[in-house]
């Protein structure tokens, strides 16, 4: 029962991720938003999560495990229904960064969990178990999300985490134990702050910088020093005080802070993907919501195959040649993308996306566990939290990125075509006419500015490769003695 509900919990947040991509068109015409402004329901919630997710381990130790888990399924679950019940863009982000900050600690208090109520030598059945109910939510949130907002409406995206988040809090709440308060450093919650600071203050530089015509507005100014402020103010705090936040100690393994780096790089375009190409197939190519989520639920199948070989071959095979040949199929995926067209067919999508989402899984759990082979046990619990955190702040900021290079170059491409289309051809046409002849100049501007934006992250994950190099070889580390388990 403890195994079902903690599955249940995991689902729930996995899932959230992304149904609610194939629902933003609808959501945008409900809340009367424009398309860049739709960037922040996905950035809010991932912003929010990331900010939290550090207090995790802290919050638990503190004020006992159960009370943070039922309390944090309870916060999600009231979020949802008000995500459900918003009436205009200001409360749906307010709604989802309540989402974000009560969901954050749902995965790894579920790890937890599932550690403490299992021997050690059923360590490996558990996060296997443990880790087809993270990639569910993938596999099913494009196609669910689809089918509620075709058949339903797409507040139901939001309200199906009701029933769910019920049983999981009612199943952990009967057979859930308590588990002893551990004793704690003391928290460093200025170097909290100021991280907290940073990021939010750059995400909100990032979301807002194109409406606000960038530095020459007083508000991106602002947003820009508090942002500098608060990574200054972290950096001192760091290198000054006994129990920092973030411990300068393990930026000194190179394993760890490539990893680091190269899970930052991986966010940029891992969720970047998925909040371009729904809009993309519903605005440009006509697709249902339905069909929409069944053409991009290939990612996840392929995401937990590339994850499912991985972990069975990462003991024979050197974690550097998986890394890169997850990395190669990453790439090939973004260059079929950045040919995508407004002729294509269906087969050109599920194939970029299971592709891409087979390279993803190959690179996870070797990156996961080659970044901490050699870090010291006592810099863990803040190495996983930091490398979750990166991994949803380089997510947030390639969603901002990618709809910000859209925007813009949507304006360019329209305006270039315009220019050759001469009065010559049309003189006497019609109002219709012109019309018509606009809305194609838009779809042909709007499908250049997508795959723009596949070039894009196409070059920075070209980018990535020289870091492969970098990483010590696992051989090198075996003497070591290190025991790292994919929940690290």
């Amino acid at each position: 029962m403890i195994t079902g509900s903690v599955m249940l919990a995991t689902i729930m947040q996995a899932l959230d991720t992304t149904i609610a991509n194939v629902a933003l068109p609808r959501m945008q015409g409900t809340l009367s938003a424009t398309q860049d402004q739709m960037v922040w329901v996905l950035t809010s919630y991932i912003v929010a999560s990331a900010i939290m997710i550090p207090l995790t381990g802290w919050l638990s130790g503190r004020y006992e495990r159960k009370r943070v888990f039922l309390i944090s399924i309870a916060g999600f679950t009231v979020a949802s229904v008000l995500c459900g019940m918003a009436a205009s863009l200001p409360q749906m982000v307010i709604f989802r960064l309540l989402q974000g900050i009560s969901g954050a600690a749902l995965v790894p208090l579920s790890q937890a969990v599932l550690f403490d109520i299992n021997a050690p030598a059923n360590y490996g059945k558990a996060m296997s178990f443990w880790g087809v109910g993270v990639m569910l939510g993938p596999i099913l949130g494009p196609t669910l999300g689809g089918w509620l907002t075709e058949d339903y409406n797409w507040r139901w995206v939001f309200y199906i985490n009701v029933p769910i988040g019920i049983l999981a809090f009612a199943g952990l709440f009967l057979f859930l134990p308590e588990s002893p308060r551990r004793i704690f450093a003391r928290f460093d919650f200025f170097g909290f702050a100021m991280l907290s600071l940073g990021i939010g203050s750059l995400q909100m530089m990032l979301d807002r910088g194109e409406l606000q015509n960038w530095f020459s507005s007083r508000e991106i100014i602002t947003e820009a020093v508090l942002a500098g402020l608060g990574f200054y103010g972290l950096v001192i705090q760091m290198l000054s005080v006994e129990h920092p936040f973030l411990m300068p100690g393990m930026f000194k393994d190179r394993n760890f802070l490539t990893g680091s780096v190269l899970m930052f790089l991986f966010g940029l375009f891992m969720f970047a993907t998925l909040a371009l190409i729904p809009p993309m197939l519903q605005n440009l190519m006509g697709y249902p919501v339905l069909t929409t989520g069944l053409v991009t639920s290939p990612r996840g199948v392929g995401t937990m195959v590339g994850m499912f070989l991985s972990g069975r071959i990462l003991g024979r095979v050197d974690a550097r040649l998986i890394m890169g040949t997850g990395l190669i199929l990453t790439l090939v995926s973004l260059w079929q993308m950045s040919h995508f067209s407004l002729l294509m067919g269906e087969q050109a999508v599920v194939v970029s996306g299971l592709l891409q989402g087979f390279g993803m899984g190959l690179i996870y759990v070797p990156l996961s566990t080659v970044t901490f082979m050699s870090l010291a046990a006592d810099m863990r619990s803040e190495g996983t939290a930091f490398f979750s955190l990166l991994r949803n702040v380089g997510s947030s900021i390639g969603i901002s990125v990618v709809q910000i290079m859209f925007t813009r170059n949507l304006q360019t491409v329209h305006t270039d075509l315009s220019a050759h289309v001469t009065a010559l051809h049309f003189a006497g046409a019609s109002p219709a006419a012109l019309v018509a002849l606009n809305h194609e100049i838009s779809r042909q501007a709007a499908m250049v500015a997508y795959v723009d934006d596949f070039w894009l992250m196409l070059i920075l994950s070209i980018g990535a490769v020289p870091l492969m190099l970098v990483f010590r070889s696992p051989k090198n580390e075996a003497g070591a003695g290190t025991h790292v388990t994919l929940a690290d």
